[in-house]
């Protein structure tokens, strides 16, 4: 976890030292740290991730680091702690994060650093015209 923090806070740091924002490029590594994401969808109030799981995903396994500028703020969601759980068919599971626990308000562009990942699971596009991953 101290890794993944230190990570996300170095390459937040690196990005506000340039005095003309240049396309912020994270290394690879960085992102390889970040939560993949099937899917994202905010209300009013709150945004929620899809990520995958084995069957004991809990909202206590993420983190986040929020990186407020120019009116907007990034966000990022990396997993402290592994799903060990076994499952037979892969799943996934919808994290709540409420704008208040960000510490942001609702207005308030927001900006996902964490990759996306395409889902292959059940009820997926790809399983029902029977493509493999």
């Amino acid at each position: 976890m101290q890794r993944r923090l230190f990570i996300l806070a170095a390459t937040a740091l690196l990005a506000g030292c340039a005095t003309t924002p240049p396309p912020v490029v994270a290394p690879a590594s960085a992102y390889q740290e970040l939560e993949p994401v099937f899917a994202v969808s905010s209300a009013y109030e709150a945004i929620s991730i899809r990520v995958s799981s084995n069957g004991c995903t809990t909202k206590g396994d993420f983190t986040f680091y929020v990186e407020r500028r120019g009116g907007g703020a990034a966000v990022a969601f990396a997993r402290t702690k592994p799903d060990n759980c076994r499952s037979f068919a892969r799943g996934y599971a919808e994290i709540v994060f409420p704008f208040a626990e960000l510490g942001v308000e609702p207005q308030t562009p927001l900006f996902l650093l964490n990759p996306f990942e395409r889902w292959y699971g059940p009820g997926s596009v790809a399983q029902a015209r029977g493509e493999d991953r």
